[in-house]
């Protein structure tokens, strides 16, 4: 038994080595790009054959590595901003190098309907980090009663564009508005939020590389990579399953090879299933739902929640500041790294939806 577990053992080896090897080659055209700025692995060359050896189902295992915390020690703080801002300007440096060497630049289209207060700032947000980085911005905006006909029209204007290689429809939509409608409408080329179906396909199958990964599951995941914390093999806990965020980040972390629990409105424990977690995504936009006693000792706990709390006096814009899902004073004495909200995962949505945007318009003109 103990020789057949060392064959299968070196089996795994060798099919992992093979598979990156492939795997980099396949994507080298499509991904090259992408490759240079960030850190994250094409998802193909982390699927690892299922061979289970008597060894994953024993009930001897070594516990987790946690930090010897003390009450009034904080856990690190993983700078969201500092990391976004570094992978902005490499992308602005890949953009500058794609307009020298073949006089384009990608071009970004988005669709903007209502006037919420947070759609607006992260609007706002991707209007300057283009700017910034060279690539060509379009809003077309609407008034909440408009119709979906004229939303519709402005993504098949977009579409038919080559100058635009990325299309993204800001949500949510206002309740009248049919959003699988309208997101069917985008070209799955230029999907760059990640969200048409075949994109998300893709993603939840192992051996599928989507054309894009949702910006915000993308930038978490990217956030760990660059923090150093281990994911294959861990315990992850996601709390929340919208489309957006929750469904795509639980897939995103299956593909990376953590062991992934998705807690929802109906879960009867979730303080429990949370403090079994080593990483924690929360991803809901209740305010304060994490409370310190939901985290284990030492976990890494990445709060993707933003609540905006009127405040007079406050320095943020409108008189309000930004608060996460987890409540910051509590978690941050247990966890040994979090994100801060806001400048945790907030910009690195933007950063990833720039990459995407790249991405595409170097697919397009096949620039590597």
């Amino acid at each position: 038994m103990a020789l057949k577990c060392k064959l299968r053992s070196i089996v795994v080896c060798l099919w992992r080595r093979q598979t990156l090897l492939r795997s980099t080659s396949r994507n080298l055209n499509t991904l090259a790009t992408d490759n240079r700025i960030l850190k994250s692995p094409p998802l193909v060359s982390l699927d690892f054959p299922d061979l289970w050896t008597s060894s994953s189902t024993s009930t001897s295992y070594d516990a987790p590595s946690t930090h010897n915390l003390g009450n009034e020690e904080i856990a690190r703080i993983i700078d969201g901003k500092q990391i976004a801002d570094e992978i902005i300007s490499a992308v602005g440096v890949e953009v500058r190098r794609m307009k020298n060497a073949i006089g384009e630049v990608p071009g970004l289209g988005v669709i903007l309907v209502g006037e919420r207060r947070d759609s607006l700032t992260y609007v706002n947000n991707k209007t300057k980090a283009c700017e910034e980085t060279g690539i060509k911005f379009e809003l077309a905006q609407f008034p909440d009663t408009c119709t979906e006909d004229e939303v519709c029209d402005a993504i098949m204007r977009f579409n038919t564009d080559p100058s635009f290689h990325g299309i993204l429809v800001q949500l949510p939509l206002p309740q009248h508005l049919n959003e699988e409608k309208i997101l069917g409408v985008l070209r799955l080329e230029k999907d760059v939020d990640g969200f048409h179906p075949m994109n998300m396909g893709h993603l939840a199958m192992r051996g599928r590389e989507p054309l894009f990964i949702p910006c915000t599951p993308k930038g978490c995941v990217e956030l760990l990579i660059r923090s150093g914390v281990e994911i294959m093999g861990k315990n992850a806990v996601v709390i929340g399953r919208s489309n957006i965020v929750g469904l795509p980040v639980s897939l995103l972390l299956q593909r990376h090879n953590a062991t992934v629990s998705v807690v929802n409105e109906l879960t009867s424990n979730p303080e429990e299933i949370t403090r079994e977690a080593d990483i924690v995504v929360s991803a809901v936009g209740i305010p304060n739902l994490v409370r310190g006693n939901w985290i284990k000792r030492g976990a890494v706990v990445l709060d993707v929640g933003t609540h905006p709390v009127e405040e007079e006096g406050c320095c943020e814009e409108g008189g309000y500041r930004l608060i996460g899902d987890v409540c910051f004073e509590e978690a941050s004495r247990v966890a040994s790294s979090i994100t801060p909200v806001p400048g945790g995962v907030g910009p690195m949505t933007v950063a990833m939806l720039l990459c995407n945007t790249l991405q595409s318009a170097s697919r397009r003109y096949k620039f590597v």
